[in-house]
């Protein structure tokens, strides 16, 4: 015997379930749908941006790198870019890099 808690209490109270399953199922489904609006959708939002802004990439275009580099874009190759940075000098690049294409003449403004 306990001295505390007699033996037909504590059977009691773990024979009988913490809740309904139902309201845990629509708890996790309201947590994976908030999840997918704050953090998901936004994502792939961005992700297709920057795939239309790579794939729209022309010869002669000024851009941005991630690495904050200005230059234009001399010759595509693939999956990767050549970047003209500064008179006779050449740097290569992956496509992905690119932060963003500038306006025309932004670069003789600078």
């Amino acid at each position: 015997m306990s001295w505390f808690i007699s033996e037909a209490q504590a059977q009691t109270a773990a024979s009988q379930p913490g809740g309904s399953p139902m309201v845990s199922m629509i708890f996790m489904v309201g947590l994976f749908v908030f999840f997918y609006f704050i953090a998901i959708r936004p994502q792939r939002k961005r992700q297709k941006e920057h795939d239309d802004l790579v794939g729209a990439l022309q010869k002669g275009d000024e851009v941005v790198m991630t690495s904050g580099l200005l230059g234009k874009v001399s010759k595509l190759e693939g999956d990767y870019l050549v970047l003209a940075a500064a008179d006779n000098m050449e740097l290569k690049f992956q496509k992905i890099a690119v932060h963003a294409i500038l306006p025309k003449g932004t670069l003789k403004n600078i």
